[in-house]
Formats: C-alpha cells, sequence, structure tokens
C-alpha cells in the first residue's frame, strides 16, 4: 500500500507540472518542436526529437522504460525515475555511472529528461550547448565555439609511469579506450602544433601520437592506463598513470580451460601501502607495508592452489601505487572480486581483532570514519573537493554491487572471527578511496591492529599469517559457491519454457 501511494503521489506530482511544446533551434534557426515540463529544478525536455535531430539512434524498450541512446562505440542507458544514467563503452567493455541534477519522468513526447543529462552525453560528446529560454519557450542547441589551446607533454617513470599533459586552459574532452592504447578526444577544443614533448622514456609507454583534435597513447605490452585525472591547480594537467599489469592467459593455458564460465574467475587482491608509503609502525618498527605484501603473496598462493581462478597482485614488490591505480588495475584485468589488505593501528596499545569495509559515502560510526579519513591519505590521497564529488559517482556505481559487496565482507568478518577467535569488531561501511571504482564486489580488510605489541608479534610469524590468509580462502569459496549457485538457478530458470 506504502508504494502505491508513493506511485499515486509521484503521478499527481507529474500531472501538476506545467507542460507545453517549444521550439528547438539550432545555432539560431529553427528546426522542430520539443515537448516539455516545468519542474521547481528546471525543465525536462523529450529525448526523441533532439536525438533524432543530432542523428543519434534511440533505442526504447517494449515496455517503454529503458531508454538506450546510441553514438560513436558509446550507450547510454536512461529510464523514468531515474537520476544517473550509465554510460556503456563498448569498444573497452566498460561502464560508467553518472548523476544528473533530477530523475527523468514519461510525459508527453515519450522520455523527457534534464538539460544536465543531455549536456552530459550528446553535448559532451558531439559538441554542442543546450540553453533554455525560459522567456520565449525555446531549446537552444548550439556548436561549441572551437578554441585553441596549447600543450606540453612530461612522461616520469619511476615503478609505473606518469604521463602529464599540461594545456593553457582547461581542456573539454572524452576518453576512448582501445587495444593497446587509450584516447583523449578534444571537444570543441583544437590543439596549437607543434606540441612540446619531454624525452623522457617510459618502458610502459611505446609512444604519444598527437594531432589537432585529439592524443593517443599508446601502451606497452601488459601495460594498462588508469582513468585520466583532470587537476587546475597549479597548473591545469590532466594525469594519465600507466602501470604492469599481468598478461591474460594463452589459448592453451590449461588453468584457462578449467575456470567456469560464470562466478569468480579472476581476483585482485591488493596489499596495501607500499614504497614511502609505510602505513601503520607497530611497536618494534614492523611496517603495515611489508606485512600486507607478505599477506598478498600468501593469499595468492592458496587461492590459486584451491581454487580454479587467476589471482591479480596490483603489487608484487616494495612500489608505491595510486589508490586510483589500485582499483584500475582490478578493472583493466576485468576482476570478479577485489579485496585490499590493510592492518589498523589505534592510540591505545590494546585494540586488536579485525574489520572489514565495504564503500559507503557515509561512514557507519566513527571510528570507521577514522579509519577510512587515514587510510585516503595514503598514496597521495590528500583531500581534494574532485574526489568528494568522485566518491557520490562511484558510490552510485557500487550499489549495483553493494548487496555482494555486503555479503563478502560478512563472510570474511564470520570466518577471521570463527577459525582465530579475533574478537568481532563486525563489517562497517566507510568511503574508502581505494575502493571508489571498483566495478566488482569489493571489500577492505584490517586484519588486526600492528599497534598491539601481542597482536604484532603473531602477525611476525608465516604460520599465523597464513591462517590469516587460509581463512580469507574459505570466506572466497563460500562467497564463490553462493554467487554461482544462484547464478545457476536463474539460468535454470531462463531455459524453462
Amino acid at each position: 500500500m506504502a508504494v502505491l501511494a508513493q506511485e499515486e503521489t509521484a503521478e499527481q506530482e507529474q500531472e501538476a507540472y506545467p507542460t507545453g511544446v517549444a521550439r528547438l533551434t539550432l545555432d539560431g534557426n529553427p528546426v522542430s518542436a520539443v515537448p516539455f515540463s516545468l519542474t521547481p529544478q528546471g525543465p525536462l525536455v523529450a529525448l526523441s526529437p533532439i536525438a533524432a535531430l543530432l542523428g543519434t539512434e534511440l533505442r526504447i524498450g517494449p515496455l517503454g522504460d529503458s531508454h538506450r541512446l546510441i553514438f560513436a562505440d558509446k550507450e547510454v542507458l536512461v529510464g523514468p525515475g531515474q537520476a544517473t544514467m550509465i554510460t556503456v563503452k563498448r569498444a573497452a567493455d566498460r561502464q560508467e555511472i553518472s548523476a544528473f541534477s533530477r530523475p527523468s519522468i514519461k510525459a508527453a513526447g515519450g522520455l523527457q529528461v534534464p538539460l544536465d543529462l543531455l549536456a552530459k552525453t550528446l553535448g559532451d560528446e558531439l559538441g554542442y550547448e543546450f540553453t533554455w529560454n525560459a522567456t520565449e519557450l525555446r531549446l537552444e542547441l548550439t556548436r561549441r565555439e572551437v578554441r585553441e589551446l596549447t600543450a606540453s607533454i612530461d612522461v616520469v617513470h619511476q615503478h609505473s609511469s606518469t604521463v602529464e599533459i599540461r594545456f593553457s586552459e582547461p581542456p573539454r574532452y572524452r576518453v576512448e579506450r582501445r587495444p593497446g592504447a587509450l584516447e583523449i578526444h578534444l571537444v570543441g577544443d583544437l590543439l596549437q602544433q607543434p606540441v612540446s614533448r619531454a624525452r623522457t622514456r617510459s618502458p610502459l609507454v611505446r609512444d604519444i601520437a598527437v594531432a589537432t583534435d585529439h592524443l593517443r597513447i599508446d601502451l606497452a605490452e601488459n601495460a594498462g592506463a588508469a582513468e585520466p585525472r583532470l587537476l587546475l591547480s597549479p597548473v591545469v594537467r590532466l594525469i594519465v598513470e600507466v602501470f604492469h599489469q599481468p598478461a591474460l592467459p594463452e589459448e592453451g593455458d590449461r588453468s584457462a580451460e578449467r575456470r567456469p564460465a560464470t562466478g569468480i574467475r579472476t581476483i585482485v587482491v591488493d596489499p596495501g601501502h607500499g614504497g614511502g608509503e609505510s602505513g601503520a609502525i607497530g611497536p618494534s618498527a614492523t611496517a603495515e607495508k611489508d606485512l600486507t605484501l607478505l599477506m598478498g603473496r600468501a593469499l595468492k598462493r592458496q587461492l590459486e592452489r584451491r581454487l580454479p581462478v587467476r589471482v591479480v597482485l596490483t603489487r608484487n614488490a616494495d612500489v608505491e601505487l595510486p589508490l586510483e591505480t589500485r582499483t584500475a588495475i582490478a578493472n583493466e584485468n576485468k576482476a570478479d572480486l577485489f579485496v585490499s589488505l590493510h592492518f589498523n593501528s589505534s592510540f591505545g596499545p590494546t585494540a586488536h581483532g579485525a574489520e572489514t569495509y565495504f564503500l559507503s559515502r557515509e561512514a557507519s560510526d566513527q571510528m570507521a570514519a577514522q579509519v577510512a579519513a587515514m587510510e585516503n591519505l595514503a598514496n597521495g590521497g590528500l583531500r581534494n573537493p574532485e574526489h568528494d564529488l568522485q566518491l557520490i559517482l562511484w558510490d552510485l556505481a557500487q550499489t549495483y554491487h553493494l548487496a555482494e559487496s555486503q555479503r563478502f565482507a560478512n563472510l570474511v568478518q564470520e570466518e577471521l572471527n570463527l577459525t582465530l577467535g579475533l574478537r568481532d569488531r563486525g563489517v562497517k561501511q566507510a568511503p574508502f578511496r581505494v575502493l571508489m571504482g571498483a566495478m566488482m564486489p569489493a571489500v577492505l580488510v584490517e586484519l588486526g591492529f600492528l599497534s598491539n605489541p601481542e597482536e604484532e608479534t603473531k602477525l611476525q610469524t608465516s604460520i599465523y599469517r597464513r591462517e590469516l590468509a587460509e581463512s580469507l580462502v574459505r570466506a572466497v569459496i563460500r562467497f564463490k559457491t553462493q554467487m554461482e549457485a544462484r547464478e545457476g538457478s536463474a539460468a535454470a530458470v531462463e531455459e524453462l519454457p
């Protein structure tokens, strides 16, 4: 009854919106009409006539709920009652989730959407501005003015490579991933030629090709690139982190033959910290970064010994990786599960036990917020307003995996508590940046308190670390079994006549 009442209220509110038909103009010339609704948050306009005008394909599901806007190698999925959209990059087999100002609605002319949705899709991709003229009831489409930007390129290589592209103004761009390359296409901007380039060599970057309207970073074999980050201070820079990733199995690899077609096939294990970022330090100077690497290697060995899975470590040496790069490695490897390993610290020496987290914008309690704040400062993760926006968007993305992340976190916590007799500090939610961007179930595990002398002593022994790893393996086995049983049941239902 409550749901029905909410639906009736929503319909009443929708009917109360002022509606009409506006003129649709392109570069000042009238071309057609577009139905609209005026809401307190701004106008909603019919998507269909705009898609037709700009030559993009719009596919509508049989029930009129799903709408696919198709252009170039992308599909944008939107629907009534939703304030988010999913962008599917088909060539790269990747999905991104973005939020816009208010939900779309079903009304005159079909699905009506807010202007910022149009700006984030057709505007950014095809180079158009969308302006609502409320006085004359007109939706104005104008081609973006072409700007000429100057740019310079530098590449710095240590354990990974950083490609830095400096611009004279913030660029308008979109990113496309192709096999062995990452392309940055300018939208409404052009690059003045020639573009100056430093001659720094990188074993991970084969070449950087520059044209007036795009740049292409050609990657070495077994190299991957994180999503570009635009920094506006102290100078305008687009940063692309390039990292080494293990090769995918060859076709004749027997380990690949024994993997199931569904379920958990690839697991990415992330040993936290590394390089100049030591993490927590125990009373006898044990560094968290060293223990997480030992744990990561042990967990990889046991998982591959017990299960038909491929396990990828984000780092297999004492190297420093940006937090964004860690989940980028998981996405590049199309992981089915992401596990970030850490050890906790407290001002008091008596705190002990394990904690398991999954991503949320809001921490479940004050202690969870403090743990996340400390971890987020590691590996160059200084607080930045851009990170807050990214967290909002990736929190939306993780809602698609929220139930699975929570389910796996509960299994991890159960195994650690029961097997080792650890104090149950519970499963918690917190805004961990290392979990941002993970397009799969993802958890962060704090496996003990290095600040506790007794726990530090136990963690220094390989036997205890193997027991911890074994607990995690059992949690993975339980999670894998449950997931594949659900997938099998779903497949059986689909096959019923």
